[in-house]
């Protein structure tokens, strides 16, 4: 039985991994920088070698928006590490658009690392996390009524996070995914008013959209403390929903796990059922 480590295990698609993996008697070490089996962070590799010793496989990500010293090389490297420890297997959470774009995007050599790592490996491009909406990002703002984002009437399929934890859990146990990039979105895009919409009605709240440009939404995340460069890049990332470029819908889902992803509105009738806009 292999022994799978999990980076990220305290955030949305990590701890959902653990969850199915343990599940199905799977060994799991959890590793995160903090309320973990193993404290990691990317940035420190003296915290690699305990989390990697006997693990065969591990799931990838970049947890840091904002621009940090070496952060374009901080995962080849650990990626270089695990495979000299014996790793024989990688999952990298990278995102929708990496293949698209230029080569200063952060996460290319993160990929082109896994790609060339001569393990078996598998890239899951994800679109935006519907789970945004309950427990992080937008939340507040949900609960707040408005959500001012620079989107205008554009739309963008929000995937489960739940669909992506399974195709990873997947992927970490089943070689038929080896040498695999799914795309990950969900089955249909949805604008941000009509997502406001939705959830009002599951939650009995009134809920609106603001459209804000990108420059005022940058604004008023710095002012909540974000690091000025990734409230830039966020904004950049919704700019792109308003134009309608990140509209298209992939079957990411389906190829990986031989059934539809799930859509939109079953996610808020478990989210408000969960309590999670209470």
């Amino acid at each position: 039985m292999e022994n799978t480590l999990i980076l990220g295990a305290t955030g949305k698609t990590g701890r959902r991994i653990v969850r199915r993996l343990r599940a199905s008697g799977h060994r799991v070490r959890t590793a995160s920088r903090t309320g973990s089996d193993v404290a990691v962070d990317l940035g420190d590799p003296a915290t690699w070698p305990a989390a990697l010793d006997g693990a065969t496989a591990v799931y990838l990500l970049e947890p840091v928006l904002q621009p940090v010293p070496d952060r374009d090389a901080r995962i080849p490297k650990f990626v270089a590490e695990a495979v000299s420890a014996g790793v024989r297997r990688l999952v990298l959470l990278s995102a929708h658009g990496v293949g698209d774009a230029g080569d200063d995007h952060p996460l290319k050599s993160a990929e082109r690392a896994v790609r060339e790592s001569g393990t078996g490996w598998t890239i899951l491009r994800p679109g935006w996390f519907a789970q945004n909406f309950s427990e992080s990002f937008w939340r507040p703002w949900v609960l707040s009524g408005t959500l001012a984002v620079p989107t205008g009437d554009g739309r963008t399929p929000f995937v489960d996070a739940e669909d992506i934890a399974e195709v990873a859990a997947d992927a970490l146990t089943d070689g038929r995914h080896n040498g695999r990039i799914y795309q990950l979105t969900g089955p249909r895009a949805v604008s941000f008013a009509e997502a406001a919409e939705l959830i009002g009605k599951a939650t009995g709240r009134t809920i609106r959209h603001v459209d804000v440009t990108p420059e005022a939404f940058t604004e008023r995340l710095a002012s909540h403390g974000v690091h000025p460069d990734a409230a830039r890049m966020l904004a950049g990332l919704l700019a792109n929903i308003r134009e309608d470029r990140e509209a298209a819908v992939s079957d990411g889902v389906e190829r990986a796990l031989g059934r539809p992803a799930k859509p939109f509105e079953d996610y808020i009738t478990e989210a408000a059922a969960a309590g999670h806009w209470n």
